[in-house]
């Protein structure tokens, strides 16, 4: 089933590995115009070329970007729009989670959790949402977690962004359904990553094969699937999300946890 995206063009922030770089792929895939960005210019040039060594024809741009900085954010804005002439899809992925409870947690530690899980999403959104208006079925998906709806007691800081960000994307569904601009969201379990492949180097038991290491993390955190996600089926969901397939959705959050979740 084809995702109705052929000649779309779409930007994913923090693209260049793990999710990001998976629906980047996807949306290539699909036939859509792609830029991407990240803060690291050789893992950035490096999924370019990954990219192009598997399709060739694709019409893709990248450049380097701190989504923190709001003047680098509207730099980048500015070149896609050269690049591409618009953005009907803009999806934003950036941003690991802290682990810490309240007394360990700083003040300059919470706002640094809100600039990375709020204002790495507000910055994009501002930059793009000129562009997004001009388009005639533009759409905004943002990668959340579980942790929006389920608070961890370790992630307290992580947690509160997360409930920020999930309001945040509620409430922008409302406001710009009058430009014909969709805006849901992805929550997240636990997916593989680069984070989770450096703990399993530095695993106690050097026979364990990294199924059974990940197999073993999944039973013990009651992940029903028994497994960690893989970075390619929460991209699915985000470019389901952001294809005319999802048309009549908008402020919705897609759970892509293995069953993890616990809320009603």
């Amino acid at each position: 089933m084809s995702f109705q995206l052929q000649d779309k063009k779409a930007v994913v922030t923090g693209g260049s590995s793990g999710i990001g770089l998976a629906t980047v792929e996807l949306l290539v895939a699909e036939g859509a115009c792609v830029a991407w960005c990240g803060r690291d210019e050789q893992r950035l040039n490096e999924s370019k070329q990954q990219i192009l060594a598997r399709y060739p024809n694709a019409k893709v741009f990248t450049a380097v970007c701190n989504v923190l900085d709001k003047a680098d954010v509207q730099k980048f804005a500015d070149l896609v729009q050269k690049q591409f002439g618009g953005v009907d899809i803009l999806i934003n992925n950036a941003g690991q989670g802290r682990v810490s409870d309240f007394e360990n947690t700083a003040d300059e530690d919470w706002i640094k959790e809100v600039e990375l899980k709020y204002f790495s999403v507000l910055h994009p959104i501002r930059a793009f949402l000129p562009a997004l208006k001009q388009s005639n079925s533009g759409s905004i998906t943002n990668v959340n977690s579980l942790l929006a709806l389920q608070p961890e007691p370790h992630m307290i800081a992580t947690s509160s962004a997360r409930a920020a960000l999930l309001n945040l994307t509620h409430s922008l569904a409302h406001e710009f359904s009058q430009y014909n601009i969709r805006v849901n969201s992805i929550l997240l379990g636990m997916v593989e990553s680069a984070q989770w492949k450096r703990r399993f180097e530095n695993r106690s038991d050097l026979h364990q094969t990294w199924e059974e290491w990940i197999g073993n993390i999944a039973k013990k955190r009651g992940i029903p699937m028994a497994r960690l996600g893989k970075p390619e089926e929460p991209a699915r969901a985000l470019v389901f999300l952001a294809s005319p397939l999802a048309s009549y959705t908008t402020g919705s959050a897609i759970d892509v946890s293995g069953g993890f979740n616990k809320h009603l």
